[in-house]
This record gives structure tokens, sequence and C-alpha cells, in this order.
């Protein structure tokens, strides 16, 4: 029999940041990949599309499988030859069961190894400008579980010597424990001044804390609000935190910033506004698909060594023409010749990436600013090919037209309203429960009108409307939205930044 094996995966504390190379390398191998609650969900995306995902979260004292099953699950998956992710929040070696785990695999000698993992208290500690150690306050670290015991008062932990710890103390999942954590510390000695925090869902952009001394953090903390996730750290290290802190103070902390480009496009973007620490929501208003005939583009690759130039407009009209290129049995080389120009940085790294060089990006990121490019060049009698969407600006044929020469603008892809979408985002964008919306192209708004509906427009009144350009926001201003961000250079980075600078006005 063909065994498999099985890899315990630390996740981090939270932010997909923090999982380890290594720990990606696995998912993107996994056959199967059993997750935990506390695992960031977005992770799975990194493995196969074909990869079986099992969630078997465990919050709160409810679970979807016990221990046991998940062991017994474990030794199943790799009986059947399969590689085996087993991903885990936080470390599977702290506090993570993952000693119990490797204990039933090694006694049904199925193979295994460990990727460790950023654990919560380093991760959560560090994004709340905690340093748990420091030379003049603390050497020493004592990490304990908050959340064994029967009751809300009762842990079974040696207060007596716990409190005459010098160092930093660290309680993982104690959030429920709190009170009996600080009555207990003060019993039998830690000084009641001594500085406490608490924080809830650390490394996300919901990362919340609150400081206080044990004497008074049970006042200072509503207790209603803390629920799990949370993490307490004990000692002066604390006081640290108003000079250290610098997560929660980045410009776009906690804003909940919608995306409405493409699922595919969106990563970078995404990842560029976990950085400032906001919390991306993905609402992919628009999808690409291959136009619904190819005559048009077929004919014009047929003769591409009768045009003068290829104009590329986007990513999706590099990726779409290349890839036709190579369904009609042709490649680069058919290009020699051509001159190649670019709207915009990522469309012409999009073309760079096949290894081309291109002729000519304009200054400014749009069909006006590359047309003052181009009319330096004699057009007359010249011929070019456009590859774009089927709906896009006729500005730049049309002048192309009049300045003499000829253009053949062929549809390469198409963008479409999405078949599903989320509801539950959808509606919370038309109650307004959201910081930030972005549009990186006239056909996202358009779409995203007709989605969320010209009635529901007025519940975004408070809400910051991010435009990648001045054409983008042209076609905000006409569905009735108020564009308040607008970048000097139109990319998604200078976009970001642009809502930074906002923020950090305000």
């Amino acid at each position: 029999m063909n065994i498999g094996k099985v890899i315990l995966v630390g996740a981090g504390p939270g932010d997909e940041g923090l999982l380890t190379i290594k720990g990606k390398r696995w998912l993107e191998r996994a056959d199967v990949v059993i997750y935990d609650h506390l695992a960031n969900s977005q992770l799975v995306r990194f493995a196969r599309s074909e990869a079986e995902l099992i969630y078997v979260g465990k919050k709160s004292g409810s679970f979807v499988l016990s221990q046991d099953e998940i062991n017994k699950l474990l030794i199943e998956k790799a009986q059947e030859g399969k590689t085996v992710v087993r991903l885990k929040g936080g470390d599977p070696f702290i506090f993570g069961r993952g000693g119990e785990e490797v204990q039933e695999l090694s006694a049904a000698k199925i193979p295994f190894s460990i990727v460790p993992g950023v654990t919560s208290p380093v991760g959560v500690s560090a994004y709340a400008g905690i340093p748990l150690t420091h030379r003049d306050r603390a050497s020493t670290i004592s990490i304990v579980t908050g959340s064994v015991g029967n009751s809300p008062d009762s842990l079974p932990i040696d207060w007596e010597e716990l409190a005459k710890w010098p160092g930093t103390l660290v309680f993982l999942m104690g959030a429920r424990k709190l009170k009996s954590i600080a009555e207990n510390l003060i019993r039998y000695g830690k000084k009641p001044e001594t500085p406490i925090a608490v924080i809830q869902w650390g490394t996300l952009p919901k990362q919340k804390t609150w400081t206080s001394v044990l004497g008074d953090i049970v006042e200072t903390v509503d207790q209603q609000t803390i629920k799990p996730p949370a993490l307490t750290i004990v000692g002066d290290v604390v006081a640290l935190k108003d000079t250290l802190d610098w997560y929660e103070t980045l410009p776009l902390f906690g804003r909940n910033v919608v995306i409405t480009r493409p699922e595919e496009q969106a990563e970078g973007f995404r990842e560029l506004l976990l950085e400032q620490g906001a919390n991306p929501i993905q609402f992919p208003v628009i999808k690409t698909y291959p136009p619904e005939i190819w005559d048009l583009l077929d004919t014009a690759i047929g003769r591409l060594d009768s045009y003068h130039g290829l104009i590329f407009t986007s990513v999706n009209g590099v990726r779409y023409f290349i890839e036709r290129l190579h369904f009609l049995d042709k490649d680069i080389r058919e290009l020699k010749g051509v001159r190649l120009y670019a709207i915009g940085p990522k469309t012409e790294k999009a073309v760079r990436d096949l290894g081309i060089k291109v002729d000519v990006v304009p200054e400014n990121y749009v069909a006006e600013s590359l047309l003052e490019s181009i009319e330096k060049e004699s057009l007359n009698g010249k011929r070019f090919l456009l590859p774009r969407a089927t709906v896009a600006r006729e500005t730049l044929p049309d002048e192309l037209r009049n300045k003499g020469a000829e253009i053949d603008v062929a549809p390469a892809y198409q963008t479409l309203p999405p078949k599903e979408v989320d509801s539950e985002i959808l509606a919370k964008i038309k109650a307004g429960e959201i910081d930030v919306i972005t549009f990186t192209a006239s056909s996202t708004v358009d779409n995203f009108v007709n989605l969320v509906g010209k009635n529901s427009l007025s519940a975004l009144k408070d809400v910051v409307i991010a435009c990648i350009g001045p054409i983008t926001a042209k076609t905000a201003e006409r569905h009735g939205l108020t564009p308040t961000v607008i970048p000097e250079k139109y990319t998604v980075e200078s976009l970001v930044l642009a809502l930074e600078n906002y923020y950090s006005s305000k």
C-alpha cells in the first residue's frame, strides 16, 4: 500500500503574510488541506484547485470534529496515499495540540513533517507594539494557556510561583478568565499597578488592544466585548506600547476597503492594502471572458507584418492576445519589426515579461497621453492594431484615424458582470457599512452601480470613493457618486498612497 504523509504547518497568528515560505510550498503541493478556525481561511487559496479542503474548526467549546476524529481523519487520508497538510493557527507545538496529533501519526506509522509557524505570543505582541523582552524591563518570558479549567474562574495554575515570575507573562486564550487572572496574580503578590494589555484578533485589521494595570483591567475592559481569540500580556514591557506602537497607527488601519476589480487582478492591490493595515474586501464587479468571436483578432494575427504598431491598453489585452497567438500556432517572432505601445507600467511589464521590448509608454496612463506620444511620429498611412475589450472608449482609434492612420480594433476579451456576488458584502455596501470603495476602470463603476442599484447609492454619501484616474472619476460622477480620492499617477500603488495621505490629513 502506498502510504502518504502528513505535514503539520503553522499558519501564524492571523496575518496571512506571516505564513512561512516553506508552509506555502507545502500548501501548493497538498492533496488534502485540513485547517482550523484560527488559521486564516485566505491561506487555502494557495492550495491547488483540485485539492480537497476540509474545515475542522474549533472555537468557544464547539467543534466540527473532535480531536480524536481529526487524528483519525489525518491517518485515513495519509493511508490513501495522499499528501496531507494540517494547517494550524500559530505554531503547531505551542498550545496547538500538534504533539498529540504527531503521537497518533507515529503510532500509525504515518510519515510526518513539521513546519513551525509564528506563534501568537511573538506575532501578536509585535503587532501590538509590545516587545516580550527588553534589556531594561524583562529578560524572561512565561507563556501560559488560559483556556483550561471548567469554569470562568478556575485555572489549574500555580499562581504563587507565577506571581513571582520576574519577566513577562503571556496568557493565551484567556479572555473569558481575565478577572480570574488579574485577581489571582494580585492575590499571590503581583503589584496592582503592573501594566497589562489584552489584544483581540492580533495581527489582523480588526485588532483591538486594551491597556491598563492589573488592579483596573476588569473595569477598563467591557468583558462582553472580549471574545476569542485574545492574548493577555502582563509586565513592565506593556508600558512601551505608547512609543513602539506601529500597526494600529497605520493610516488605513481597520478601514474596510472594497476592491471592485476582477479577482484575478486584485492580488497585488489587496496586498498593498493589507500592508497599510486596511481590511480589503473583494467584491469583483467584472469578470473577463474571451470574446464571442475571434474572427477580427485572428485575421489581424494572420497579417501582423502589415502593421506599423501594436497597441496594448491593458494587461488583459496582452494576455488574451498572446494566448490567441499561441492558439494559432504562432509566437512572438511574428512581431518582428512591429513597434509596441503600452499604456501604464503594469501593461508594459506584462509585455516585457514575454521577453519583448516596449517602444513607447506614455507619461500619463490614459489614451490621450499615448496619442501625444504617437503624434510625435509621422502617422499618415501607417496601420495600427489595437487588441482590447469588446466595449471600450473610442478616443484612441478615432483620433488616430483623424491623424491619417489606419487602425484595426480587434476584440480580444470582454468584461461582463459576475454570475454571482457575495450577498453578505452586497448588503454591507448597501447599508454604507464600509469605509472606501475603489474603482480602477469605468467598467467597474458601471457594473457596481448596476449591481448595487441606483436607489442604494444614497447610503454611500459618507463612504470615500477612490478612483484610479480622471476618466474613471468622471464615470463615477455621471452615476451620482462623488470621487474623494484620485491619485496623480493612475496606478493602484498611487491609489493606495493617495488613500494613506487622505486619512493621514484628517
